[in-house]
């Protein structure tokens, strides 16, 4: 079979994407300016072709790419290489930025195992702008989880060096890994709740007659839910800046993560992507 335009644009999106991150380590270690505007001039491009796939592929099929797993990750990993430029202009540090190209390229890769097939013939339940609503605040949520959860990540290990320590030094400072973790969560979480969840009812009630049906899709975006609301409820009400809240954020994305993959081995209404 013909290997579609889109698809093309992903590949060199990704091939972008990782020349961004061996730049990024190449920079982490040499400290050379013109390897820091290489790292950028990558993410910049790859930015585009990735933007250029999602458009290309709305074309291909006349719908917005948000109908099955491999539209559904392409997607979210474009919300997070949105949220990576607004990091790093913010923060403006090398381990944060690279940290953060990790996970746009872990996400990317997953995206590059998936089956690229797609139908310009929907189903009844997927013909809803509901449905667009619903996948569009959820995969923007989870694009902010992702940044999040590198954060947190970073967070960790900066809590278990010594202050003496090199990478101590080059690593932000705790409350700003916190702040980084907590801003991303708080927009995602309002994202996710508004998107997946209560958008996500009322498609769901729309397409299938019921609000809610514990589908392994529908139970999972619960548990994500339930995690972050744990998350916020530690560093909110109880004004946590430990570990607690950031080892909740890593695991509110790996649950995101299996969430994906729920409808690919379990059986429910979710069962088409």
């Amino acid at each position: 079979m013909e290997t579609l335009l889109s698809t093309n644009c992903f590949y060199f999106a990704f091939i972008g994407y990782g020349c961004a991150l061996l730049s990024s380590l190449i920079l982490l270690a040499t400290g050379k300016k013109t390897v820091s505007v290489a790292s950028t001039a990558f993410m910049g491009v790859a930015f585009v072709m990735h933007a250029a796939a999602l458009v290309l592929r709305t074309r291909e099929f006349n719908h917005l790419p948000i109908t099955n797993l491999y539209e559904y990750m392409i997607v979210l990993a474009w919300f997070a290489a949105l949220c990576y430029f607004f990091v790093d202009r913010t923060v403006r540090n090398r381990f944060v930025s690279s940290f953060n190209v990790v996970i746009i390229v872990m996400l990317m890769l997953i995206v590059a195992l998936l089956p690229k097939e797609g139908s310009q013939s929907l189903m009844p339940a997927l013909r809803s702008y509901w449905l667009y609503i619903h996948v569009s605040a959820a995969a923007a949520s989870e694009g902010l989880f992702a940044i999040g959860c590198s954060a947190s990540v970073l967070f960790l290990i900066k809590s278990a060096l010594k202050p003496g320590r090199r990478l101590y030094a080059k690593l932000p400072d705790l409350p700003r890994l916190d702040t980084i973790a907590y801003r991303s969560i708080v927009v995602g979480y309002v994202l996710f709740t508004v998107g997946a969840l209560f958008a996500g009812a009322i498609w769901a009630h729309r397409a299938w007659g019921s609000f809610w049906s514990w589908d392994p899709k529908e139970t999972c975006s619960l548990i994500v839910w339930i995690i972050y609301s744990a998350f916020l409820h530690l560093r909110i009400n109880r004004q946590s800046q430990g570990r607690l809240p950031h080892v909740l954020s890593i695991a509110g994305f790996l649950a995101a993560l299996l969430t994906f993959f729920s409808s690919m081995f379990l059986t429910g209404l979710h069962s088409y992507g």
